[in-house]
């Protein structure tokens, strides 16, 4: 039976040439890179090695480059250090973000320490941009957190223009930029952000391990305390090898960005057309035609009574895709980003998202049999 892989928003397959570099690492340096010896000499030489090339590749200094566990912590630390340092009294969001975020807004505001706001989205899930501006007029000590590209339903934010916005009345900015991250150009000299977040395994690099930008011109303390890693912002033994690994992901994925974009968006388009063609009914959540990320393609499917067996129907086929973010799969609620634009929640929605290692054949595979579930 054919296996085809269409969940890559919530991992992706590792790339040959990211095992091979770790590999290496794994098998000739062991040493722990706060060793002042050669082992740890050297291993320190390899974390430092990426982080420059990260840095690089974002038109950044290496010092604001910080590495992490992934998106998750990056997140934490951005919204907890930030609110905690700099006095931040209001926090501005969506609802629909990431948990990462969601959870830790919510958590902040629970323990009294800010008052959290939430922008408006459209029934397309895009930030009503003008609400945004009213909360920061009427807010002042504010942290605005909105993600580049939803998980979900794959709507992209126009973040120079949010930045700039931010700028205007003072606010700081951050975004969850995992979805994005090495699938998109960044340059952190000209994007008016002032924290990102970054995981690897969104790139076909090792789960566990990321990193967050913070602009040299942000002080902050650290989330977690303890050695002196990551020049005193990150307590903990590097993870090398996950480090080392991230650094080689980001360079292929950036070295044909273009390439891997078009290449992408044509099999999200072929099973847009190819839907619309064959379910009667079918339409998508989010704007999938528009403004949106080329990797995710969020299906909103006729009614049926087959709703609660689709991942099941389609699993025992080989298909592998997603009712919803990962984070969120094994549980019974609904998608609180499809509630939060208004989809209509009594028909399935089925989230398919692509990657540069899936093939056109697979698509199509998938296609015909949700054709033949739905007749």
């Amino acid at each position: 039976m054919q296996k085809v892989y269409l969940d890559n928003a919530a991992t992706t397959p590792i790339d040959p040439e990211v095992v091979k570099a770790m590999h290496q690492v794994m098998l000739e340096d062991f040493g722990n890179p706060s060793s002042l010896h050669f082992f740890g000499r050297k291993t320190r030489a390899l974390i430092e090695k990426s982080r420059r090339s990260i840095a690089e590749q974002l038109n950044v200094s290496a010092g604001e480059i910080f590495f992490t566990s992934g998106g998750t912590e990056a997140d934490n630390m951005a919204i907890w250090q930030t609110v905690i340092d700099h006095g931040i009294k209001h926090l501005i969001t969506s609802p629909i973000e990431h948990h990462a975020v969601l959870h830790t807004a919510q958590e902040l505001e629970k323990r009294g320490l800010v008052q959290l706001h939430f922008v408006k989205v459209d029934a397309a899930g895009h930030v009503d941009v003008h609400h945004l501006e009213e909360l920061l007029q009427h807010n002042s000590k504010a942290l605005v957190t909105l993600m580049h590209a939803n998980n979900e339903i794959g709507n992209l934010l126009d973040l120079s223009r949010v930045g700039n916005l931010c700028k205007k009345y003072d606010a700081l900015f951050h975004s969850d930029t995992v979805q994005t991250m090495a699938h998109y150009t960044f340059d952190l000299q000209k994007l008016p952000v002032d924290m990102i977040s970054c995981s690897a395994h969104k790139f076909h690099g090792p789960k566990g391990s990321g990193f967050i930008y913070l602009s040299s011109d942000l002080q902050v303390k650290p989330l977690i305390y303890g050695g002196s890693q990551e020049r005193n912002m990150r307590g903990g033994t590097e993870n090398l090898y996950g480090i080392v690994g991230l650094a080689k992901a980001f360079e292929i994925a950036n070295q044909e960005v273009q390439t891997h974009q078009k290449y992408v968006q044509s099999l999200k388009t072929y099973m847009i057309d190819w839907l619309e063609q064959h379910i009667k009914g079918v339409s998508f959540n989010g704007d999938a035609k528009g403004n949106s990320l080329y990797t995710v393609l969020n299906v909103c499917l006729p009614k049926t009574d087959k709703a609660e067996m689709l991942l099941y129907l389609l699993d025992i086929k080989g298909i592998a895709c997603s009712a919803g973010s990962a984070c969120t799969s094994g549980a019974n609620t609904g998608s609180h980003v499809l509630k939060a634009i208004n989809s209509d929640m009594q028909r399935p929605s089925l989230r398919f998202s692509f990657s540069r290692m899936n093939t056109l054949e697979e698509v199509k595979y998938a296609c015909s049999v949700i054709k033949s579930i739905f007749n």
